[in-house]
């Protein structure tokens, strides 16, 4: 599961401020672009310290030695909802300024309840979804309920997936924690009790833990913990004792990062999808264009680099399969280069995960110079593309910290889906069923888990062909597309030569390069290209090769044509099953770069984010 950023909290006889600040400093692997810690101290007031920035800027503020307090709360942000500034940092007041709550996660239903709360009277100081969730939990909280109570109700109000934990001056004995659907652990120790977003923050102060599950409201006092139900009712739990060292508690009990992100993926589609798809089984995209906009589009010029070029070309297959949209595809760094043509109708769409590419940077201001409407997809709040860009789509995505980028990819890929049905919306485009495209979107997290399934099977295939000298990538329509980005996870970590293309290039000159021990690995997930790939596939193995196929398993026809075949969940959409199928190829290259002892998270040459031309 992937949080969002860093929580902290804790009650005890130590100096709180102090473990809830070592504890942050313990999750900085997560990535974070403000901090903030919320005390009490015995005056009946909250105080809260927070900057944007790294935790240095925190800890700055407590040079002169931390204050005298048993009970803090701490976080570590990673921008969703607001620039990374100082006021959006948490932790957050409500409007009495009764409690202070921090969050990870996203609120679907953020807007609706703060109209709500508005038309009450609040005011808001920040663009958080987070002070929402403050003022509905201290508007319960001053009617007398109890802090516990408060939580549980306001809980009940919200849709999406987040953590809260909450203090309150008027209850200095205690502080509440509640989840839905993103990590919160507790830590049980000796006449103190501790929070986390991730258990490397506790393993200095115990072992013993608590993982709270969805749905669940946890109470922390110096005495131990109480769980209940959203109604209050008792939840009993099971103590785990870890037994991980730090390094591989942070990585989540995986041995690297890279195959933490793979399994985070589920719960990336979820909080990509959060707030963007409404009951009645549309696409809500407001942070992008008027409608008129949408109507004068003729052409879009999508502008990237690696994997964010892979999903570049997955969106122009989309956009002009469904849309009928003319769309070209351009590397960055040859689109200043290539004095593009540009028309005052056409849109151009920046892909980046850190936001900061140079390259595409240099294009985003070439298409600013000649006043082209500029669009980013982005997953850094606050970076220099999401701040250039006329318009912003984030991909929700959450810190990713392998060099070789797999939850980004899946986003990025989702993010292009949701606006190219969003355009179809505006445009009233006849033929396209948005309600049963959207029912697909709502059922993709949990085929992605299903996905995750076949591991197994997965490492058995990279045992079975890690010595191939050469690696072939194919497919046809969407599959090409997703085989690009396969490649390029077995070059990046695997260090494996690779060879990809279109299927129906194979013999136009690339088959030359088969020769025994050769691996071709096909994606066949379209069923109207399976055929066609057949023989493609009786090409390579004619002169030696070897065929995995990775097809849906509603797919028959390539049981024994194959020497191995991976079966995932088939859906609606060609363009999701397309996308689906990258899950088992990232696997695929993580298990060969394992077995050949490859530094996998950290790959020779390579950086996360380039930021030189």
């Amino acid at each position: 599961m992937a949080p969002m950023c860093g929580i902290a909290g804790y009650i005890g006889p130590r100096k709180a401020v102090d473990v809830v600040f070592d504890q942050l400093k313990r999750l900085e692997y997560r990535g974070y672009d403000s901090a903030g810690i919320a005390y009490l101290n015995g005056d009946s007031t909250i105080h809260v310290l927070k900057r944007a920035g790294k935790l240095t800027e925190l800890g700055k503020l407590l040079e002169d030695g931390s204050p005298d307090s048993g009970l803090a709360i701490a976080h570590s942000r990673w921008a969703t909802h607001g620039a990374p500034t100082d006021l959006n940092a948490h932790p957050h007041f409500d409007q009495f300024g009764d409690i202070a709550l921090i969050h990870n996660g996203i609120i679907e239903n953020y807007l609706e309840v703060k109209a709500e709360l508005m038309a009450e009277g609040h005011v808001f100081r920040s663009e958080t979804d987070t002070e929402v969730a403050a003022h509905l939990i201290g508007r319960e909280h001053a009617s007398g309920l109890t802090l516990e109570e408060s939580v549980r109700r306001a809980v009940r109000r919200l849709r999406g997936a987040f953590a809260f934990v909450v203090l309150s001056r008027r209850e200095p004995e205690k502080f509440v924690a509640a989840r839905n659907a993103s990590p919160l652990i507790v830590g049980l120790g000796e006449g103190e009790s501790m929070v986390a977003s991730d258990v490397p923050a506790l393993l200095p102060y115990t072992r013993k833990v608590v993982i709270i599950e969805d749905d669940r409201v946890a109470m922390l006092t110096r005495d131990g913990v109480v769980v209940t139900d959203l109604e209050g009712r008792p939840a009993p739990y099971e103590p785990m004792t870890i037994d991980w060292d730090v390094e591989a508690a942070e990585k989540g009990g995986y041995e690297h990062f890279m195959l933490k992100e793979i399994h985070e993926q589920p719960l990336v589609v979820r909080q990509c999808l959060a707030g963007r798809l409404d009951e009645a089984g549309r696409v809500r995209l407001e942070q992008v264009f008027s409608d008129h906009v949408w109507q004068e589009i003729d052409r879009v010029n999508i502008i990237a680099c690696g994997t964010a070029y892979h999903a570049g070309l997955l969106g122009k297959y989309l956009l002009e399969m469904m849309l009928r949209l003319p769309t070209d595809v351009f590397y960055s760094s040859e689109f200043r280069y290539g004095d593009p043509l540009l028309s005052d109708r056409s849109l151009a769409v920046f892909i980046s995960q850190s936001g900061e590419t140079a390259d595409s940077l240099a294009a985003l201001r070439l298409c600013k110079s000649r006043r082209i409407r500029t669009l980013g997809i982005v997953n850094v709040v606050g970076s220099s593309i999401a701040r250039e860009c006329d318009r912003v789509l984030f991909t929700q995505a959450g810190p990713e910290i392998s060099v070789a980028s797999t939850k980004a990819y899946v986003a990025q890929s989702l993010v292009l889906q949701l606006l190219a049905l969003y355009i179809a919306q505006v445009r009233e485009m006849p033929g396209i069923r948005v309600g049963e495209l959207v029912q697909d979107l709502r059922e993709f997290e949990s085929r992605m888990d299903r996905c995750l399934i076949l591991e197994p099977q997965v490492q058995e295939l990279a045992e079975r062909f890690v010595g191939a000298p050469l690696v072939f990538f194919l497919g046809r329509n969407a599959d090409a597309h997703v085989a690009r980005e396969a490649a390029l996870k077995l070059k990046e970590v695997a260090y494996v030569p690779t060879q990809e293309s279109p299927a129906g290039e194979l013999k136009h000159g690339p088959l030359a390069l088969i020769e025994p021990g050769t691996l071709a690995v096909f994606g066949a997930t379209d069923p109207e290209v399976r055929e066609k790939l057949a023989s493609n596939i009786r090409e390579v193995q004619a002169r030696g090769g070897f065929v995995l196929a990775v097809t849906t398993d509603d797919d028959t026809s390539l049981d024994g044509v194959s020497e191995a075949v991976i079966k995932v969940p088939a859906g609606r959409s060609s363009y999701l099953n397309a996308l689906l199928s990258v899950v088992p190829l990232q696997m695929f290259a993580y298990h060969v770069a394992r077995l050949r002892g490859c530094e996998i998270d950290q790959p020779r040459n390579l950086a996360k984010s380039v930021t030189v031309e």
